[in-house]
C-alpha cells in the first residue's frame, strides 16, 4: 500500500462531494458540485443519473487537484449515497431508461395503497423493518417497470438493471453490479435477517430478481475503477445516514447521532439486536464489515429540514443564501407563535402520513420575516424532538447526548434550539461532515489502511457543545402547540386531487 489518503464520495440529494482524508481522519481537501432538482409534476422529484456521474468524476479530480495529489496517493474510495433514490438502466448501453426517481418523490402513492390493502401499511415490516410508504425503492422500481416501455421485459431477462445511487456509481466505475446491506435494507425487497433478496417481497412488488444487484458487506473491496479513475479501489458503500453513524464512531449499541442536511436522520445503533419499532421508526441495517456479523439500527427519518431553508431562499426569496437565515432569525427573540410544518411530500417519522401537506400556523399581523425564519429553524428542532421521543420508547433507553453533524450544524442558533427543545446536550464533532468521513473510514478499513474500529475512535473530538436553556414548562407548552400544527397538516390530499 503506497498511498497515504482515502477518498470518499458523498452523493447526496442536492450535490455530490469528494473529500480526501489522511490517516488521522483529518480533511485534506473538498470539492463539491450541485446537480439539478427536476420537478416534472407536482409530487414528482427526479435527478439525471448521467449528470450525477459526471459531477462525481469532476469532484474527484478537483479534490485531488486542490491537494496537489494524484490517484496513486489514494489507497481507496468509499461511497456514501442518498439511499432510496432509484435508477434503472440498460445493461448493454449503460443508459438510464428514465431519470432517477428521488426518495422524496410521491408518485407511487397508488402502488403503496394497493399493496397496503392486503395487510395494511405494516404488511412487510416483520421482514423489512419498514412501513409501506412512497419513500422506499421497491414501489419506485415497480412504477418504472409499469410505465417505461420495454423496461419490464428487459428486467425479466436481466438486460435492464436496478440500483440505488451506490450501485449506479460502482457499476459505472468498476463494471460490477453490487450494493451493500445498508442500501439493500432500504429497498423493501431484502429480508433483514437473511440479508438476501426475498422471493415473497419480490413477488408482491412485481420486481424480477434478475435486475437486482448482488448484496455485499459495507466495507470490503468491490473492485478497481477503470478510466478516468483507473487503479483506484472502490472499497466501501453505505447509505448516507449509516455512513454518518460510522463517521461519528457510534460503533456500540446505544450510541446515536442526527445528521442535518436536506432532510434529517436520527439513528441509534442497536448492535446485533434487531429491534422492531412500535412508534413509527424504521428498523434498518447499521452496517456490516466484511467477516463480521451485521449490526442494526433504529432510524427516524425527517423528510424536510435543510430543504425548508432552501425553499425560503429559492421559492420565497426571503434570504439570498442559506447562511443568512440565522442572521434573520436572530432579529427576534422567538417565533411569535408561528409554526411551520414542512410536510411538502407528506410526513415521515414518526407519523408516516403521505396525505399530509405543509402548513404555516399561528400567523398574525405581528408576524415578521424574522419570526418566519425562526419558525423555519424551530421546525427542525421540533421534528427532532418527535423522533427522539419515539426512539427512547422503542429502545428502552434514553439517549443522553445528541451527536449532531451535517451542513446545518454550522447554524449555532439551530444547535441551541435543538438543545432547548429536546432537553439534552447537543455535541458537534470537529469533522461535522461525518457522512464523507464514515465512507472514508469504511473504505480504509476495507483495504487495511486502518486496522480496526478502535483506531477510528481515537480520531473523534468534540468541537462545540450546547446545553438546554429553556425551562421545561415552556418547552412542553410550545411542544403542544407544535403538535396542534402537525394535526392541521393531515388528511389534506384527496384521491382526485390535481395538486397532490
Amino acid at each position: 500500500m503506497t498511498g497515504a489518503y482515502v477518498a470518499s464520495i458523498d452523493q447526496g440529494t442536492a450535490s455530490s462531494r469528494c473529500m480526501l482524508f489522511d490517516g488521522r481522519g483529518r480533511i485534506v481537501s473538498v470539492a463539491q458540485k450541485e446537480h439539478r432538482q427536476l420537478f416534472p409534476r407536482p409530487g414528482w422529484v427526479e435527478h439525471d443519473p448521467d449528470e450525477i456521474l459526471a459531477n462525481v468524476l469532476e469532484v474527484v479530480h478537483d479534490s485531488l487537484s486542490k491537494a496537489g495529489l494524484t490517484l496513486s496517493d489514494l489507497v481507496a474510495l468509499g461511497i456514501a449515497n442518498q439511499r432510496e433514490t432509484t435508477i434503472v438502466w440498460e445493461r448493454d448501453s449503460g443508459r438510464p431508461v428514465c431519470n432517477a426517481i428521488s426518495w422524496q418523490d410521491t408518485r407511487t402513492d397508488k402502488i403503496v395503497d394497493e399493496l397496503a390493502r392486503d395487510g395494511g401499511k405494516d404488511r412487510f415490516r416483520a421482514k423489512t423493518g419498514l412501513p409501506l410508504t412512497t419513500y422506499f425503492s421497491g414501489p419506485k422500481i415497480r412504477w418504472i417497470l409499469d410505465h417505461v416501455e420495454g423496461a419490464r421485459d428487459g428486467a425479466e431477462r436481466g438486460t435492464v438493471l436496478f440500483g440505488t445511487m451506490d450501485t449506479w456509481l460502482i457499476w459505472k466505475l468498476t463494471g460490477r453490479h453490487v450494493t451493500d446491506v445498508t442500501n439493500a435494507s432500504r429497498t423493501m425487497l431484502m429480508d433483514l435477517r437473511t440479508l438476501n433478496w426475498d422471493d415473497e417481497l419480490l413477488e408482491a412488488m412485481r420486481v424480477p430478481r434478475a435486475m437486482l444487484p448482488e448484496i455485499h458487506a459495507s466495507s470490503e473491496p468491490y473492485g478497481e475503477a477503470g478510466e478516468p479513475l483507473r487503479g483506484l479501489t472502490v472499497a466501501a458503500a453505505l447509505g448516507d445516514q449509516q455512513a454518518a453513524l460510522f463517521g461519528q464512531t457510534c460503533f456500540a449499541a446505544g450510541e446515536g447521532k442526527c445528521t442535518y442536511g436536506t432532510g434529517s436522520f436520527l439513528l441509534l445503533n442497536t448492535g446485533e439486536r434487531l429491534v422492531q419499532s412500535t412508534h413509527g421508526l424504521l428498523t434498518t441495517v447499521c452496517c456490516r464489515i466484511a467477516g463480521e456479523p451485521a449490526t442494526y439500527a433504529l432510524e427516524g427519518s425527517i423528510a424536510v429540514t435543510g430543504a425548508l431553508v432552501q425553499w425560503l431562499r429559492d421559492k420565497l426569496g426571503m434570504i439570498s443564501s442559506a447562511a443568512e437565515i440565522e442572521t434573520l432569525a436572530r432579529t427576534v427573540d422567538d417565533s411569535g407563535g408561528v409554526y411551520v410544518v414542512p410536510a411538502f411530500s407528506g410526513l415521515f417519522a414518526p407519523h408516516w402520513r403521505s396525505d399530509a401537506r405543509g402548513v404555516i400556523a399561528g400567523l398574525t399581523g405581528y408576524t415578521t420575516k424574522g419570526h418566519l425564519a425562526r419558525a423555519v429553524l424551530e421546525a427542525t428542532a421540533w421534528q427532532t424532538r418527535e423522533v427522539l421521543e419515539a426512539m427512547n420508547i422503542d429502545s428502552g433507553a434514553e439517549l443522553r447526548v445528541l451527536k449532531a453533524d451535517g451542513g446545518m450544524t454550522a447554524d449555532n442558533l439551530l444547535m441551541q434550539l435543538l438543545a432547548d427543545f429536546v432537553g439534552v446536550p447537543v455535541v458537534r464533532p470537529i469533522v461535522s461532515e461525518t457522512v464523507s468521513l464514515g465512507a472514508a473510514y469504511a473504505a480504509g478499513l476495507g483495504v487495511g489502511f486502518w486496522p480496526d474500529v478502535e483506531s477510528l475512535r481515537a480520531n473523534w473530538h468534540k468541537a462545540a457543545e450546547w446545553l438546554p436553556g429553556l425551562d421545561p414548562e415552556s418547552r412542553e407548552r410550545r411542544y403542544r402547540k407544535w403538535k396542534k400544527a402537525v394535526a392541521r397538516t393531515l388528511e389534506w390530499v384527496d384521491a382526485d386531487d390535481e395538486w397532490s
